[in-house]
């Protein structure tokens, strides 16, 4: 199966007023079309940083990183935007989403972006999906916290990008929401079959995915498979 993301002895280092820190060395990984990933790790272990890494929202200072066959070490940030635009979907844990806009425009952006004269449509359908039908004129400080996270989630689905990185996404939200989005995110994934990465602290969300990758200093020491009859949590449906 062809790679959607590959990272080539990736490294990230700034200069700070004590000297070079290092925040990731040597990383080396390969992540498949429709695969599931976690990424793991305590705070400042470069999660967050190599995710940026991989979606083209930060540049290397070192090494190689391929997102769908193309090598965005040798792009300038044009060029990476464009790629993301055709190609990626977010979901960040403080949401993002643009407060002048209803739930129902938030999700329309990212189809209207690509000339799609169904946007309202598709976004009325797809916020439908997440159960947020009755909630489409509603502007963000008008949902609560899940609400808002299901719609970035909504929106990032609407983009029909081949791969979703997910950043914290059940960081801000209690345990019940919290377990109600992530189940709404694997079962949405799976409908698509998009390429999720995911950087969390949530054990129960990394146990949803079939692989976690778990990095300690800015350099991977567990890349390890999950048994599909040992994944937790069923998806919901309807």
């Amino acid at each position: 199966m062809a790679s959607m993301v590959e990272a080539r002895h990736l490294s990230k280092r700034v200069s700070t007023s004590e000297g070079e820190l290092v925040i990731l060395n040597d990383i080396n990984l390969s992540i498949a079309a429709a695969e599931t990933v976690a990424i793991v790790g305590a705070s400042g272990s470069g999660k967050s940083t190599l995710l940026g890494l991989m979606a083209g929202l930060d540049g290397a200072s070192g090494g190689d990183m391929l997102l769908d066959g193309h090598n965005l070490s040798t792009m300038d940030e044009e060029q990476r935007a464009q790629l993301r635009g055709q190609s990626v979907g977010f979901v960040f844990q403080s949401f993002q989403l643009l407060p002048s806009l209803t739930a129902l425009e938030n999700v329309m952006l990212p189809i209207e972006l690509k000339n799609d004269r169904n946007a309202r449509q598709k976004a009325a359908q797809l916020l439908q999906r997440v159960g947020l039908e009755s909630r489409v004129t509603h502007y963000p400080n008008q949902l609560s916290g899940g609400e808002q996270q299901r719609v970035a989630i909504a929106r990032a689905f609407a983009s029909e990008a081949k791969i979703l990185f997910a950043d914290e996404p059940t960081g801000n939200l209690d345990t019940t929401t919290g377990a109600k989005v992530i189940d709404l995110l694997f079962s949405l994934n799976k409908e698509y079959g998009t390429t999720l990465v995911l950087v969390t602290h949530d054990d129960r969300l990394a146990q949803r995915c079939r692989r976690i990758i778990r990095l300690v200093a800015g350099e991977i020491t567990e890349d390890s498979a999950i048994a599909e009859d040992s994944i937790t949590g069923e998806a919901v449906h309807g």
